[in-house]
């Protein structure tokens, strides 16, 4: 029987401890597959900020197109096209519909033409209800020539569901995107009857 002190098992132990060390400062000093590692790290907030990226992309070109489909409606009534024509609320929201782009649907358009004495008196009543919904009815008031008309258009676009809920960027309750795209102007002194001519 050998005892613990005996200096073969002193010497077993140290080459243990130096090869266990070894294989250690190799593994520490091993670069294979670090770049892998490192992009498994990195890959999932990568790849959600290139979802972000893309949804703030098509939010901006749909709300664009959503402004550009306003500015154009409300032409209409600064020029006195809409009020010669007799436009009612349901005409009107024809001739925006007129210039929004496949992305955005027709159906899910609201609109709110209001009319004011001034800019100043101009008062502006929020969109969603208590619950956090997109109203059913709006007005529709273009006025007449001289008069201040606000035209706001509201959008409730159903982002895509495929995107995680943290980047939908959604900011109504049902996790849908409000778009707002609104117009304030004077309307041009045209006479009843008669549109003035275009700028």
């Amino acid at each position: 029987m050998q005892k613990a002190s005996d200096p073969s098992n002193q010497a077993t132990g140290r080459s243990f401890a130096r090869s266990r060390l070894r294989g250690l400062q190799q593994f520490g000093r091993d670069r294979s597959g670090a770049s892998a590692l490192e992009f498994a790290l990195v890959a999932v907030p990568l790849i959600l900020l290139l979802f972000a990226i893309l949804q703030i992309g098509l939010i901006y070109f749909a709300n664009s197109t959503l402004e550009n489909a306003t500015a154009q409606g409300a032409r209409l009534i600064r020029t006195g096209q809409a009020q010669t024509k007799s436009l009612d609320a349901t005409s009107f929201k024809n001739e925006v519909c007129k210039n929004l782009v496949a992305m955005l649907s027709c159906a899910n358009l609201k609109l709110d033409v209001r009319r004011f004495s001034s800019f100043s008196s101009a008062e502006l009543t929020d969109p969603l209800d208590s619950n956090g919904n997109l109203k059913s009815k709006f007005s529709y008031d273009p006025g007449q020539g001289g008069d201040v008309v606000v035209v706001r258009a509201f959008y409730a676009w159903d982002l895509p569901t495929l995107l995680p809920t943290e980047i939908r960027m959604s900011n109504m309750k049902d996790n849908n995107r409000l778009l707002i795209a609104t117009a304030a102007f004077r309307n041009e002194p045209f006479q009843s009857g008669t549109p003035s001519a275009s700028k």
